[in-house]
This record gives C-alpha cells, structure tokens and sequence, in this order.
C-alpha cells in the first residue's frame, strides 16, 4: 500500500477535527468541496478514525479470511478495486461495480439503488452479504473485537466502552467515521474554477467545461455550485445501460421482487445475487416503476482513476462512456425522457475526456498513467 497517498487522504480528514467534530469552516476544507456532513450521535474524533481504519483492513471479518472492505476499496486504486464487478469470498462474483469510498461522505443515500441511508447502515450489508464477506451474522465480529487485546483497548478509547457492551453498531460506526475522512479536492479544475488560476488547466479543460455546461448536458445530473461541485444530483436515472438483457423476462422479474419485497427478504441479498433482479435498480428498493433501470449519478471526482464505469463496469474507458452519451443511452421502455443523442464533434469528445481527467485530486495523480 502506498501509505503516503493513503496519510495524505487521513489528514484532510483530521486537520478539521475540533469540538468534538468537524469545523465545518469551508476555507479549510479542500478546494471545490463542501462542509463533512456528520451525524450528532456519531462525531469524528482521531481514536474513532483510527479504529475505523483498521476495522476496514481486516480480512477476519470474512466467513473464509480473505475479505476486508480494502479489498473491493482499495487505497491503492482510489479505493475502487478495478474489477467489472467485485470478488467475495471464494471468488465469488457479485453483480455491481465497487464505487469509490472516496467523497461519498456526500451522497445523501449509498450503494447505487440508495437503499442505505447513511455510510453507518451501509456498512452492517457487505458482511452478510453471501458473495461479499459471506457471514451468517455479525457475531463472529463482535466475537473477534471482544476478545482481541488492541481492539479492547482501541474500542475503549473510541467509545468509552468495556467489550462486552460493543456493538456492531460501534462497528459501523467507527467504519464510517473513518470512510467520512475520505475525502479529496483540490484537483485542476478545482484550482481553476474556484481558485482562480488561470494556469491550471488547458484550453483544452476550459472548452471540455463548457460542453460538459452546455451541449453535453452532463451537468443537468453531475451538477456543481457557485462554491463547490459535488458532481452528482444524489439522484437515480435510468441510461438503459444492462436493462436490455432482461426485458424478455422484465415483467416476470418485477413479480418476483414485488413478492420478495413484501417477504421482508434482504435487499441487499437479492441486488448482489442475482445479476438480472440486480439490472432493476431502484426499483427494488421502492417498488415503483418508474425506477425501473435507475440508478445514482456517480461523482465524477477523481473518474479518471477509478475505471471501469457504470453500475455493472460494462465501460471500459471514459472515451466508451462519452460515446455512450453522445448516442443517446440504450433504448427501453422506461429510458428517461432527457436522454437523447449529442451529436458531438470528435473534437469536443476529446476536450470533454481532458475536463473530465482534471477533475483528478493530486493524491490520485500517479494512478491516471495507470489506468490509460
């Protein structure tokens, strides 16, 4: 692991701390990024951090010890893991592209279909999940920080607890915190558009922004501020992309998760075990129709680093995803209505790629040439 681009995400984290959590003083934060929503029952401090650090890079919490939450969010890689879609325990494959830890501290719901409303509740998931960490329960968790020398005393610190009141919610708690100092700005673009530096960006960016503004339409979903740019909507919208596979069989799979939904079964279960209830998208978690194929606006923050793309990594390149765009998506039933064809020049894709490769945060700079 590179352990100086890993401590240089930690510090942005912890140069904030104070009363008990963050600052929230924006002229301290990294350029182009908003204040860290934290939640007042769990404040950041740096022994919570800490905790959390190690609880996301142990494999013990696996059923065969080979999986951590490093392993599909690898600091290494932008804490993606590079894959279509990610491997569990015994190879196992699930159905969805690992996204970024990095910033989701500002999506408003996780995992693609949102069906998680905070980073808390979407850690408890990937431990039972059957083809992630493939536990039958967090017992053996709670059996492993209980007895264990360093995380008695590392739980001590954090909460103020004995091991015998340790909860999995102190778990995901201290994962969370640590995943909410996960954050990076700072890029290029960032220097230039609320920084002010000319100089930071080609001429090349400059144009691509505008396209992105303008004929691209990317920002209708991928929307920033006058102060910052989050990148993403925190909405779901259907680009067709998978939904083609299924739709001989879309109505008889809708029956299905309908039932499986009033049967109280495992959300998470039924989207990372079967690849067709999976291409349903949010539908699964509401119910509705017309969340038939949706799902979240990804940040583009750092996506040149974190290949590949979209929920199922079925694009290889950002050069494959803009042509996607400029196509139109792929056509069904329930497409989105604002999703047509671009028609643009090669030359405003090739600008649009280098907008898009400026959005790459200086810890994160070594890993563009790696993934060209």
């Amino acid at each position: 692991m590179d352990l100086r681009r890993f401590g240089s995400l930690l510090v942005l984290g912890f140069f904030l701390l104070g009363g008990g959590g963050w600052a929230g003083s924006s002229s301290k934060l990294p350029l182009g990024l908003p204040a860290v929503p934290v939640p007042k029952d769990n404040p950041i401090t740096p022994e919570k951090v800490a905790l959390g650090k190690r609880l996301f890079m142990d494999k013990r919490f696996s059923a065969d010890g080979t999986v951590a939450c490093a392993t599909c969010h690898d600091p290494e890689k932008a804490f993606v893991d590079g894959l279509p879609v990610s491997k569990g325990i015994k190879g196992l494959t699930g159905t969805r592209n690992a996204p970024t830890v990095v910033n989701a501290v500002y999506y408003t719901s996780q995992f693609w279909d949102g069906r998680r409303p905070t980073l808390e509740e979407q850690a408890k998931d990937p431990f039972v999940n059957p083809v992630e960490h493939g536990l039958k329960s967090h017992e053996p968790i709670l059996k492993i920080v209980r007895s264990d020398p360093e995380y008695r005393e590392a739980f001590q610190k954090a909460f103020g607890i004995s091991p015998e009141e340790i909860t999995i919610d102190h778990v995901v708690k201290a994962i969370a915190t640590f995943e909410r100092t996960m954050i990076a700005g700072d890029s290029p673009f960032d220097r230039w558009y609320f920084g002010g530096d000319e100089k930071a960006v080609s001429e090349a960016v400059k144009r691509g922004f505008k396209i992105f503004q303008t004929k691209g339409r990317c920002q209708d979903c991928h929307q920033i501020s006058q102060t910052y740019a989050l990148f993403t909507d925190n909405k779901f919208h259907n680009l067709g992309v998978g939904l083609e596979k299924i739709l001989p069989r879309l109505r008889k799979i809708i029956k299905e998760v309908r039932r499986a939904r009033q049967e109280g079964r495992s959300l998470d279960e039924l989207a990372f075990t079967r690849e067709d209830i999976s291409e349903l998208g949010r539908f699964i978690v509401t119910g509705q129709l017309k969340d038939v194929g949706a799902f979240k606006t990804p940040t583009l923050r750092n996506v040149a680093v974190t290949a590949p793309y979209m929920h199922d990594g079925s694009q290889k390149t950002l050069e494959e995803v803009i042509d996607f765009y400029d196509q139109g998506g792929h056509k069904n039933p329930f497409l989105d209505s604002g999703i047509r064809p671009l028609n643009l020049t090669e030359e405003e894709k090739a600008d649009l790629l280098e907008f898009l490769k400026s959005l790459t945060s200086p810890q994160f700079e070594s890993l563009v040439k790696e993934n060209q």
